[in-house]
């Protein structure tokens, strides 16, 4: 099975089953899409609203219509010509469950005890279980430990820092065998792996995939910004944040208004997850470092996951990025630790240190760093570069023909259930660089009425609101409450300062009816519509398989989850389709249908195939505010930077076009050379011969 044209992301929840993405398969084959995208599908923990918590991987989950209702949406997704991607999860399971609760009753005797990652030496499995415990309630009770202790005792590897998720061992065949046959006797189109950075081998795992699985194959992989995918590693490419990078940042404005030192915060925050919430992981490799005091493998251990330049490396196909760690830290132990980890990169030290590294990195960074580093949020992405400001148009060139070169089945994505904002918040937000000191007098204006004690969490909020409006209180609210608890900074999830976060809550309410912040937002709203059809074009054209994400065909200014998950009004995107259908050309306006024309278009032209990449530039003054590139025939025009465009406006600046008839799919009308012609009706246009 080859890969889809493209995908549409749905998220399953309680109130959201397969008996309803049944229902609106019809209208995603209208849409033009290739196949539905699951999110996780397995039996998940009771009332889960993201099925990342499996807790029985051998069945459909029952709360979603079990395995009647899953058969009934891929027999409807198939008569539609629509194939099914499926999310897994093969990194962890939630605990308690069947397997887990045998562990518990028997130990290392269970059958199950070698399907969790649990180190025996240090005796019985420890699972924090009350709320805060005091002494006099651990002895009640005959338990060991309180949920904080398991920060640092914990003798189970766990996803990130989250203790009710268990590694589970894929590595083992039988684990692998266990975990995997039920989704692998579903027959689907492609299969989306979660967090492989967590897997003790993942190269091995994906080739071991390969032999029981021939479709699309795609991995949550955040790479950095110059990384590669492991050659030796048998998938289709990435879910998409490096292209997601590429794509906005482009239509991002260069400028130093907004610098600062990110790699210091991002530092510092990596230290302190190390040393806090990922300590009992710290503790169970630095056991592993021989012929070193205890406490100075920790600070080794430690010292090299903060250091690490990417998520981690997979010895020793990258070794150059241990090297890079190990290089840039200081620790007495770090020579010893290097010595073990070269001299059997696929021993158990090298193995968990690997496996760390990506949870330090992410926890540090994306969920700590890019909360406190708050000078231009639109850059602050998972798999972005807060440092590195825009995207050169020859740059995205250049990347956009490699991707096309060597991996041309990657998915590419703008928004996805990760994202810490939607795809139109950051094309809205990306206007702020092109009118910064317009911007900061603003903020400045604002935070001198309204201003929040803690500056980086001020900065966030005023962009945040700037950048969903009009938004409720209660949304902004629920945003501001986990920003300041994942910044760590006045207050946390741990440890929680009354004080800050009652004047957190009341902030939204505060300013939400300043006519200050309607006029901004009103003032950003337009070219931030142009930033959205442009960025979302380029992505549903340029190499790799579109992924859209629910809800995104229109205006979606959602914040990080759960925000992100609210339910979807298909009435709605069902009306307005049908009037696209028959001719109507929307404006550009409030109600996002020119969003849902570009979607539609783009994705009918998307499923006749696309090869190649050749870019295209434009002539003349205002060439700059043009990207551009042709695929088989088909050509796709987008402005960028449409403030500054707005000053001169194209005046004589041309797109020439290959030979041949052109015609703009959009609007139905030839196409002319001139871009002040091409682009009157839209930002955008997409151009086919004949």
């Amino acid at each position: 099975m080859g890969a889809p044209s493209s995908t549409y992301r749905v998220q399953f929840t309680p109130s959201f089953t397969f008996a309803d993405a049944t229902g609106i398969a019809d209208y995603l084959a209208r849409l033009g899409v290739g196949a539905l995208y699951a999110s996780p599908m397995l039996d998940a923990r009771e009332g889960s609203t993201h099925g990342y918590d499996v807790v029985d991987p051998t069945r459909a989950r029952p709360e979603l219509g079990g395995e009647d209702g899953r058969k009934a949406m891929q027999e409807r997704l198939s008569e539609l010509g629509l194939g099914l991607v499926v999310d897994i999860v093969p990194n962890h399971m939630v605990v308690p469950n069947p397997w887990w609760d045998d562990v518990l009753a028997h130990g290392q005797a269970s059958k199950y005890a070698r399907y969790f990652d649990i180190d025996w030496s240090s005796g019985k499995v420890l699972l924090p279980v009350l709320a805060e415990a005091s002494d006099d309630e651990v002895h009640e009770h005959h338990l060991k430990v309180d949920w904080r202790r398991g920060n640092t005792e914990l003798n189970y590897r766990r996803f990130f820092d989250i203790t009710e998720l268990a590694a589970v061992r894929v590595e083992d065949p039988e684990v692998f065998d266990a975990t995997h046959r039920e989704v692998l006797s579903w027959g689907v189109t492609g299969l989306r792996v979660d967090h492989p950075d967590g897997l003790a081998d993942p190269g091995g795992y994906f080739r071991r995939l390969r032999e029981h699985f021939d479709g699309w194959l795609v991995v949550e992989k955040i790479l950095g910004p110059d990384e590669p995918l492991p050659q030796s590693w048998p998938v289709d490419g990435t879910t998409g944040y490096d292209a997601l990078r590429e794509v906005c940042g482009v239509f991002i404005a260069p400028t130093d208004a907004f610098a600062g030192d990110f790699h210091e915060v991002e530092h510092a925050s990596r230290q302190q997850v190390a040393d806090s919430i990922l300590v009992a992981e710290v503790r169970r490799i630095a056991r592993l470092v021989q012929g070193v005091p205890f406490e100075d493998a920790c600070a080794a251990v430690a010292e090299v996951m903060v250091n690490f330049p990417v998520y981690r490396s997979y010895l020793p196909e990258g070794s150059r990025y241990w090297e890079t760690a190990v290089r840039l830290s200081k620790s007495p132990a770090v020579r010893a630790l290097d010595e073990q980890v070269r001299a059997d990169p696929h021993g158990e030290l090298a193995t968990r240190i690997q496996q760390t590294s990506g949870m330090v990195v992410a926890k540090g960074t994306e969920d700590t760093a890019f909360y406190r580093y708050t000078n231009f949020v639109a850059l602050n992405e998972v798999g972005g570069a807060p440092d590195r400001f825009g995207l050169p148009v020859e740059e995205f060139h250049q990347r956009a023909a490699a991707r096309e070169a060597q991996t041309p089945d990657a998915m590419t994505a703008l928004s996805t259930h990760d994202t810490k904002r939607s795809e139109d918040v950051r094309a809205r937000l990306a206007v702020l660089a092109e009118m910064p000191e317009e911007y900061l007098a603003f903020e400045s204006e604002m935070s001198a009425k309204h201003g929040l004690s803690e500056p980086t969490l001020n900065r966030l909020a005023w962009q945040s609101l700037v950048g969903a409006f009009p938004i409720t209180a209660e949304r902004l609210g629920q945003y501001l409450e986990k920003a300041s608890r994942e910044a760590k900074i006045k207050t946390s999830w741990v440890d929680r300062n009354a004080e800050f976060d009652a004047e957190v809550a009341a902030w939204p309410s505060k300013v939400l009816n300043e006519p200050e912040v309607a006029a901004f937002a009103e003032r950003i709203k337009a070219p931030g519509w142009s930033n959205s059809l442009g960025q979302k074009l380029v992505q549903l054209i340029a190499p790799g398989v579109p992924d859209v994400y629910q809800g995104t065909e229109l205006w979606d200014f959602s914040l990080v989850d759960p925000d992100n998950r609210r339910p979807v009004d298909y009435v709605v995107r069902r009306e307005l389709l049908d009037r696209i259908d028959d001719g109507w050309l929307p404006e550009v306006d409030d109600s996002g249908a020119a969003k849902l024309l570009v979607v539609r278009k783009a994705l009918q032209v998307r499923a006749r195939g696309l090869h190649g990449y050749r870019p295209l530039r434009a002539e003349g003054p205002a060439a700059e505010h043009v990207l551009a590139f042709e695929r088989s025939g088909v050509i796709a025009v987008a402005t960028r930077l449409p403030v500054t465009l707005a000053r001169t406006g194209w005046q004589d600046t041309v797109l020439p076009l290959p030979d041949g008839r052109w015609t703009d799919v959009l609007t139905g009308r030839p196409a002319p050379e001139s871009l002040a012609s091409l682009l009157d009706r839209y930002p955008v246009a997409l151009l086919t011969r004949g």
